[in-house]
């Protein structure tokens, strides 16, 4: 697993510095790259995935990506996207990203009635959405490319047509829990930064509070409510919800038996493996890899 990225001291507020004379910013991301991390920033952020795989957090949200991944987050609601990688592996164009504000949003509401239409897709975007379709994803894959080779008005003609189809979208899911509370303040998010690359690194080892909170210089029952706060779960299923996501991802793309896949994601016996399997997924490991087959099969 590739640390390199995740040991940046860059703040976890992202301060998007906008583009003169355009109201849209495009950019792409490599992986490692400094902005890898915990964090947040007041803009929208429409993220499509070009190459590689490995976990996104959005919120409270655990979940596995791959090559078009396309998920739009809103103001302030924490994510990262980190890859699975060698040392040695390098991707130069991991990601396509279109960033926008608030603000021009609401501004064009005043005038143009128009953009009423994006209003229940904004207000998604509040937990992060991730966008399902191969129709759509490939649609939006090319209208990102036209954004990123236009200017001006053509631009924005581009990027109003990717808000166009996204709005109209009807095979999506929505990520992060409505309980989630973001803790606000540079200092903590980088806390926060710290606690989730750790648990990412050490999740598949006998891993516990205690020595988490010890690397975070942290009494246990202090960094308990801490953690609990920040990212709107307890520690102990944040850990066991980031397994059974490995699990899934082994169930899908392996042939490693079930036994085998208890202990690599961390889990020390298989009846609590398959206790937790079932209560996050409401379905047996077994049964999920079948499921798995026929997607892969029907795709």
């Amino acid at each position: 697993m590739n640390n390199r990225a995740r040991r940046q001291s860059s703040p976890s507020y992202e301060l998007i510095n906008p583009k003169e004379h355009s109201s849209i910013l495009y950019r792409e991301h490599g992986f490692p790259d400094p902005l890898v991390c915990w964090h947040y920033h007041k803009e929208y952020e429409l993220h499509l995935i070009t190459h590689s795989s490995g976990k996104v957090f959005v919120g409270d949200y655990i979940g596995n990506f791959y090559p078009g991944n396309l998920i739009l987050t809103g103001p302030n609601l924490p994510h990262n996207w980190i890859s699975h990688t060698e040392e040695q592996d390098i991707y130069p164009e991991r990601d396509m990203v279109v960033v926008f504000t608030d603000d021009m949003i609401q501004t064009a509401r005043n005038v143009l009635p128009e953009f009423t239409e994006l209003d229940t897709l904004l207000q998604r975007a509040r937990f992060g959405i991730e966008f399902q379709g191969n129709d759509t994803i490939g649609e939006a894959h090319r209208l990102m490319q036209k954004i990123a080779t236009s200017s001006g008005l053509e631009c924005l003609a581009h990027f109003l047509s990717i808000m166009s189809l996204l709005a109209k979208a009807d095979r999506y899911q929505l990520l992060s829990s409505e309980h989630y509370l973001s803790i606000g303040g540079e200092r903590n998010q980088q806390r926060v930064n710290q606690a989730v690359n750790y648990i990412f690194d050490h999740y598949h080892e006998n891993l516990s509070l205690e020595e988490v909170a010890e690397e975070l210089g942290m009494q246990p029952t202090y960094f308990s409510r801490f953690f609990r706060q920040a990212t709107g779960r307890r520690f102990v299923e944040f850990v066991n919800s980031l397994r059974i996501t490995r699990a899934c991802d082994l169930l899908a793309h392996s042939d490693l038996p079930i036994t085998n896949i208890c202990f690599e994601v961390g889990f020390t016996n298989i009846s609590n493996f398959n206790r937790h399997f079932m209560a996050l997924k409401a379905m047996t490991p077994s049964d999920y890899r079948k499921l798995a087959g026929v997607a892969r099969w029907l795709a």
